[in-house]
């Protein structure tokens, strides 16, 4: 096992910016609107009812972003979780063309949010690559392009040899390219939305957990441990972590961690072999997302994230599966050391989309982001923002993705054995996959040296 100092210990952490630190609640007020959950899409709701000139307080049970808001990757993406195919199979082209534009227009809350409050620590790096470990990704990957772009998403195929240019590894064949994609320090994003939603009046309060909601009457009572919250609107933002208030509600998601490591400062080797500076994905479930943060003069490290569990599990035992990965995909690089290493755990609901709405009057949820949660989060929270106070009724268009049980201790144990099967199977079909390309430079190089050979 790798030693590493403070285990699950994020590199965020050790790298965010100043933050204040935030009371606890201990009296008893009312408000306009409660946001429960000081995560991403929380932070987005208050912050935009703050602006609105809305009362706003945000109840959080531990701090700002500390739950999978600031364990992720740090890709900021269009799109969903779920395959865009399926998203049309079950609601039409035209719907899904709405629910795209949305993500988009998530992203670019992000992007406008870090420009127009200078956010500092944010570092937004641009371009996502999702790449294919298929020798018949070609046509795949150009089939993709266009339904997405019948979707309106602004998308490239990059070739194999295109792909193989940047990232010199023989089990890459050819790719999406998203170029409005980018990736960012999220924790230092999160802590620019709490800063930003505070400017505009909101109240947060960290270490104050709700724990009982009483939804009768105009305005609801939200206690805490030390005081009492009354709000005509609550919003419910605390994803898998609100079970123990709304445990009905927990239980529409699958809690999948995923494992993320930060190399220590790295060489010129790295810039060398990894060329591509955007976030890189290389296969649509956890395995494997990476990406290069820093600089030259204070040390490039390589980010790379990847299996899943959907029970507990301590990071440590996944940082040598993690280093096989880089050195399967990159040998050159030779010994990868580990800074860093740990997990996020995120609401999977069953559909595979997020959970945005308003599920009785005045009581709303936001949560299910799925892995897909700095673009889902922002359009979740502007989205709900403006059903409160708008009276906007956008949030509608995912009423087809309803709440759905997840199956309990059943529908986990079925989530990771899927994991597993369908990973052995890519497993198995990327070997094919390579044998098959070798077959072809072989066939190749004979036919290549036969004028040679006859003259």
């Amino acid at each position: 096992m790798t030693e590493i100092h403070n285990p699950d210990a994020t590199w965020y952490e050790a790298t965010h910016v100043a933050a204040p630190e935030r009371p606890q609640l201990t009296f008893d007020f009312d408000v306009d609107v409660c946001v429960v959950g000081a995560g991403l899409a929380g932070l987005t709701a208050a912050r935009e009812v703050a602006r609105r000139g809305w009362s706003v307080a945000v109840l959080e049970a531990s701090r700002v972003a500390w739950a999978a808001s600031g364990r992720n990757t740090g890709f900021v993406l269009p799109g969903f979780q779920e395959d865009a195919e399926k998203m049309i199979e079950r609601i039409g082209l035209d719907h899904t063309k709405e629910l795209w534009a949305l993500s988009e227009r998530g992203l670019a809350y992000v992007r406008r949010a870090i420009d127009e409050t200078g956010m500092p620590g944010v570092n937004p790096v641009p371009g996502w690559l999702y790449v294919s470990k298929s020798d018949d990704s070609g046509r795949e990957s150009r089939s993709d392009v266009e339904r997405l772009r019948w979707l309106g998403a602004e998308v490239e195929a990059w070739s194999t040899e295109r792909v193989r240019e940047v990232l010199p590894n023989p089990r890459y064949f050819s790719a999406v390219h998203y170029p409005t994609g980018f990736h960012i320090h999220p924790v230092n994003y999160a802590l620019g939305l709490a800063a930003d939603a505070e400017a505009a009046g909101a109240r947060i309060f960290e270490r104050t957990p709700a724990v009982e909601i009483d939804p009768s009457g105009v305005r609801k009572r939200i206690v805490t441990p030390h005081a009492r919250v009354r709000a005509p609107h609550v919003v419910l933002a605390g994803n898998v972590h609100i079970g123990a208030l709304m445990p009905e509600l927990a239980a529409t998601l699958v809690p999948a961690s995923t494992f993320v490591m930060m190399s220590e400062p790295m060489g010129p080797e790295l810039r060398e072999t990894i060329r591509y500076r955007g976030a890189v994905s290389d296969g649509p479930r956890a395995d494997n997302h990476y990406r290069i943060v820093g600089d030259k003069e204070n040390g490039e490290r390589l980010q790379w994230s990847g299996r899943m569990r959907v029970w507990e599990a301590d990071p440590r035992k996944f940082a040598r599966a993690l280093q096989r990965d880089i050195r399967r995909a990159f040998p050159t690089l030779g010994p990868v050391a580990v800074a860093h290493l740990w997990r996020g755990t995120l609401g999977l609901p069953v559909h595979h989309m997020p959970q945005i709405g308003e599920l009785e009057p005045g009581q709303w949820v936001a949560s299910g982001f799925a892995g897909h949660g700095l673009n889902t989060t922002a359009m979740a929270g502007e989205m709900i923002a403006r059903g409160i106070v708008d009276k906007d009724d956008t949030w509608r268009l995912f009423a087809p993705y309803e709440l759905v049980w997840a199956g309990g201790v059943a529908g986990r144990a079925l989530a990771q054995t899927l994991y597993w099967t369908r990973g052995a199977r890519d497993t198995a079909a990327q070997a094919m996959a390579q044998r098959r390309w070798r077959a072809r430079e072989r066939k190749s190089a004979r036919r290549a040296a036969q004028p040679q050979a006859a003259e």
